[in-house]
């Protein structure tokens, strides 16, 4: 009796060694909430087993006191004791009936631990229930057995029988059943969690056996790390694979710290025992090395040495994990070594190895190692799944291609693909990272069986490839199909709907995500982050950010970069960044890259300075990203020297980001001439111009008129071959317009040979600045023929082209078609050119209704509006100027052009005390207002007037010619409109106030050179009507045109006529 019990005890004690080690594979096993059984028979011979028994209790005459000696049954034990083999167990079931032991309890003990270790669970089960009475070694071979086999749900459930039949489970059935629970996944976590409490009313509550097999429990299946070494620091007496177990759960956990810091306890509680490590203790150490990514190269060169002193190299579980180690450090050749010392080889060696080697991108060498171990050591599916990842890390991604449509052709051959969902995933994963997305939709249709991994790789393919609605529409079929969806499937998903700004899918997305459970994870929390930022739902995501359970490094980049992207909270973006440090966290390329963009919108110089130590902090002052990253900063804030500095260091990382950083900065610091300079530089240098670098300098050049710069860089622009690009068609079109030449800008508009909604809206701009808004409403319905939809921008244009022109019936037609036809709610912007037109057509008695329906408060720029509209109507509606100028005042107190409007607007209507009064306030407000100026553009430079200048060196020459212009005037009919001097002076005093202007100075200044070109004239304020008037005077005068740009729009006199109308 001794002997059979000790023989169920050896074999448990075998099954449960090394619990930590197993590799985990997810297996298909049934869920435990459906109780179903279905006998499984590998042998085929239940039935003539069962046949056989039969026979022989209806034909044996059994004289139990002849055949119950005890040598009989001595001999039966002995003989059948290490059985594994359906014969041996059919003999040995049918003598126990034949000399009539049927009754024996440990037989049939003995018959079902041979049953349940040959596979035979069937007849395992039947002789179960035959039996009349069962002990705590039946039960716990029986749960075992099915644990063994791969039926950890029917474990469970007999399990459950055994408690209730009143049994209490001795560590045996307590291990098999623990193990049963790990290998359901999260269906058996309950119940485990169940026979921990169970257990810890028994004795064997510091049992060793159960003991580990309760740390493997919550360290694989729980993920509880604290709780599984609580089990642990509850054994009296710890064995070898105590050690182990806690060990692999640190291990398989990248805490590398803790599974080191217990192997040294392990190694020191050693000391009087056997606790050596074993290949099981290297294996762990070996996956805890590859971890860290900074420090595990050391430790995994320690842990190499320690393995050879310690014999286990030839070893080939610690051989095989040596070699995929170093090979996922890049250390392909010391992999190579190991592989080469190794006594024994397998798959797994090779397979290692070829994972190592596409970590680290290395696709060809992969596929070498392939071609030259399979022969060797066989291969399996997993070998194929490797390959096929190889193939995209190809040099030439072509050739890749071309390589995996070869695989793909054997694994078609050798009907693998149909067999094994795996290598169809790997297919799908191939294609899709090979750009051959089609290909990759192919075989994922054509699979026969398909699993969530299939689904994930298509999902992540299609978002990875940019096809952004076919990965959703995959993720909602995937649904459909009842795959439950993994983070992964999540994160892709939510990837493509950022893209895409689905705002409504990703809400319901993140919906899902809490239902089951996956928005804790920290990756799944990321893509959420994303989702929001990049959807302008900011509030939404510092929420998700505020409930993140934890957080990891590209947490707290991606809420520091969506706060740097927002205009309004780009300061909480420096408070988040603060945080950050505080909490200790390690500070990347892109924490730098985001903070610094916030930095630069702030112009905070002393913070954009402690950041640019803390770069050279980290040693990541060299980074290509940063450098340009603090150029842009530096820029915006001011401080071109450090600029310069930082870019005449950068001498071998400079890129094109880095020249149109210096370019920006000085364009954004006004110093246009060091900007163009280095535009020139970048082309007699060989330096490759980029279209952002075009457009950038097209800006600059618009911002400041400056014509003859502008047709520079298009010229360069030409040289370049980029004159076909649209980023740079648009820019050029937006130049020419704003320097005055708008025939160039609608030239180069009609030979542009694409167009996207830029360039359609720079033309529109540019028709309504000049004054032309017919032509601009006929290039917007062309734009809507063309099948570009308009845009917020658009219909500032078009709302400014009826402003300018006086089209107000069809100003509100359009502003009305907005929401209606294109689904746009008008902006402030909007409401402001819908005044403006009212005001310019003398409507202001609706301007006050039209503002009390707007659905939005007004701010400044609309009560602006309606102030420089009273200020033009000769002193109409002064009522509702003064309300405007009252908002104005309190929005905006320190800004002098309300005080301007105020006293304009009495002054043309000869309110001389109320003007007085707008002054005082001024004055008294400490603010000063812009000096009026314009310049002009000459070969000898730009010559700057001011009204009465007396100042340039010609000035002699520019007066006498004032003075003849003058008289020619008013020879002409000339009436000089004293209206618009602003001041309570006589007559002649307003006469020759008006007479100084210096728009007028500049005039003078250039007819006193010899040109028959146009005349261009820039003023920074808006024209006054005297001088308009004046304007079309000389313009018939002296026989050439006068184009005139002030801060509102451009006026073209030619012939005594300006191209405005006189509505303006």
């Amino acid at each position: 009796m001794f002997r059979g019990f000790h023989s169920c005890k050896l074999w448990r004690i075998s099954y449960n060694s090394a619990p930590a080690f197993t590799p985990s594979t997810a297996s298909p096993f049934p869920p435990l909430e459906s109780l179903v059984f279905e006998p499984h028979d590998p042998h085929q011979c239940t039935k003539s087993l069962q046949d056989l028994v039969d026979h022989c209790k209806s034909t044996s005459h059994c004289n139990t006191t002849l055949f119950s000696s005890s040598e009989k049954f001595e001999s039966l034990v002995n003989r059948f004791q290490g059985s594994c083999s359906s014969e041996e167990a059919r003999e040995l079931h049918l003598k126990g009936i034949k000399y009539g032991f049927v009754g024996s309890l440990f037989l049939s003990n003995s018959l079902i631990n041979i049953y349940v270790r040959i596979g035979d669970l069937g007849s395992a089960q039947k002789l179960f229930d035959e039996m009349s009475s069962r002990n705590l070694v039946t039960w716990a071979c029986l749960i075992s057995g099915y644990t063994q086999n791969g039926e950890p749900h029917e474990a469970c459930v007999r399990f459950r029988d055994m408690v209730r039949a009143g049994f209490i489970p001795n560590h045996y059935a307590f291990g098999s059943a623990l193990r049963a629970c790990q290998e359901s996944g999260s269906s058996g976590c309950k119940l485990g969690l169940q026979i921990h409490a169970l257990i810890s009313k028994t004795r064997y509550g510091s049992d060793v056996v159960v003991c580990n097999v309760l740390i493997s429990m919550y360290g694989s299946c729980l993920d509880s790390p604290n709780d599984a070494h609580s089990v642990f620091d509850g054994i009296e007496i710890r064995n070898s694979i105590s050690w182990n177990s806690i060990i692999s759960v640190y291990s398989r956990r990248g805490d590398a710290i803790s599974a080191f810091e217990l192997f040294s306890s392990m190694l020191k509680e050693g000391l009087g025992f056997s606790f050596r490590p074993n290949e099981y203790t290297f294996g762990s150490l070996i996956t805890a090395a590859c971890s860290p990514v900074d420090s595990g190269f050391c430790v995994l060169k320690q842990i190499l040495a320690k393995v050879e002193k310690s014999g286990f190299l030839q070893d080939l579980y610690v051989g095989s994990a040596l070699v995929s180690g170093f090979a996922r450090f890049g250390l392909t050749d010391d992999a190579k070594k190991i592989l080469g010392q190794m006594g024994e080889k397998n798959v797994i060696s090779m397979n290692g190895l070829m994972v190592g080697l596409v970590k680290q991108k290395q696709g060809e060498a992969a596929a070498k190692v392939f071609r030259e171990m399979k022969d060797l050591v066989g291969t399996n599916s997993d070998s194929y799944v490797i390959l096929l990842s190889a193939f995209p890390e190809f040099s030439s991604l072509g050739e890749g291609r071309r390589k995996g449509r070869e695989v793909h052709a054997h694994v078609i051959r050798t009907e693998l693909t149909d067999s094994k969902v795996a290598i169809g995933n790997g297919l799908v994963n191939m294609y899709a990272k090979s750009g051959a997305i089609a290909d990759a939709c192919s075989v994922f249709e054509l699979m026969v069986g398909k699993d969530s991994v299939s689904w994930n790789s298509l999902i992540s393919g299609l978002d990875q490839n940019e096809c952004f609605e076919d990965s959703s529409e995959s993720f909602l079929r995937m649904r459909r199909t009842g795959f439950m969806p993994s983070n992964f499937t999540l994160i892709s998903t939510l990837s493509s709907c950022a893209s895409l700004g689905w705002i409504v899918l990703g809400e319901q997305i993140h919906c899902d995500g809490i239902k089951l459970g996956l928005d804790i994870d920290v990756s799944v929390s990321n893509a959420l982050l994303a989702l929001y930022a990049e959807t302008g739902c900011l509030t939404e995501c510092l929420k998700v950010f505020s409930l993140m359970p934890e957080y990891d490094q590209v947490s707290w980049n991606s809420v520091i970069g969506a706060l740097s992207d927002s205009e309004a909270s780009v300061s909480l973006a420096v408070k988040y960044f603060l945080e950050m440090m505080r909490g200790g966290w390690v500070l990347s390329r892109v924490t730098f890259i985001n903070i610094l963009s916030a930095v630069s919108s702030l112009s905070l110089h002393e913070v954009g300075h402690q950041i640019h130590a803390l770069v050279l902090k980290y040693c990541l002052s060299d980074d290509t990203a940063i450098g340009n990253a603090l150029l842009s900063c530096y820029g915006k804030c001011g401080e071109m020297n450090q600029c310069e500095k930082i870019f005449s260091r950068m001498t071998d990382t400079r890129d094109e980001v880095s020249w149109n950083s210096m370019i920006s900065g000085y364009i954004h610091n006004e110093l246009l001439n060091k900007a163009m300079d280095l535009v020139w530089f970048m082309m007699q240098t060989g330096q490759r111009l980029d279209s952002f670098t075009f457009a950038t300098v097209l800006s600059a050049c618009a911002s400041v008129a400056t014509l003859g710069r502008g047709m520079e860089v298009h010229a360069c622009g030409i040289r370049a071959c980029l004159e076909s690009d649209v980023v740079v068609g648009s820019a050029l079109v937006d130049m020419y317009s704003k320097c005055g030449r708008i025939d160039y800008a609608s030239r180069f508009f009609e030979l542009m040979p694409q167009k996207n909604v830029y360039s359609w809206n720079s033309m529109i701009s540019g028709f309504a600045r000049h004054g032309h808004g017919e032509k601009a409403l006929k290039i917007f319905t062309r734009m809507k023929l063309d099948g570009q939809p308009p845009d917020h921008v658009t219909f500032v244009g078009v709302l400014s082209a009826c402003s300018h022109v006086g089209l107000v019936e069809e100003g509100f037609e359009h502003f009305e078609s907005m929401n209606e036809v294109y689904r746009l709610s008008p902006r402030m912007e909007h409401f402001s050119c819908m005044v403006d037109l009212l005001g310019r057509a003398g409507k202001l008695n609706k301007v006050d209704d039209f503002i009390n329906g707007m659905p939005m408060k007004p701010n400044v720029l609309i009560w602006r509006t309606v102030l420089g509209a009273c200020s033009r109507s000769n002193g109409r509606n002064t009522e509702l100027g003064r309300k405007a100028a009252e908002m104005l005042m309190e929005l905006e107190p320190q800004n002098a052009v309300n005080y301007v409007l105020l006293a304009n607007m009495y002054a043309s209507g000869e309110k001389w005390e109320d003007v007085a009064k707008a002054r005082a306030a001024m004055k008294e407000a400490a603010v000063k207002k812009e000096a009026g100026c314009s310049w002009v553009t000459m070969k000898d430079g730009v010559h700057v007037f001011v009204a009465g200048d007396k100042s340039h060196h010609e000035k002699d020459s520019i007066y006498e010619k004032l003075r003849e212009l003058n008289r020619k005037m008013r020879e002409e009919g000339y009436i000089p409109q004293t209206n618009y001097a602003l001041y309570d002076l006589e007559l002649e005093n307003k006469e020759e106030l008006l007479s100084y202007h210096s728009e007028k100075i500049a005039v003078a200044f250039v007819l006193t050179r010899q040109s028959a070109l146009p005349i261009r004239i820039m003023k920074n304020l808006r024209v006054c009507g005297d001088c308009h008037s004046a304007f079309g005077y000389i313009s018939k005068i002296v026989g050439r045109q006068i184009i005139l740009r002030d801060s509102n729009r451009f006026h073209h006199f030619q012939d005594g006529k300006c191209s405005c109308g006189d509505y303006w």
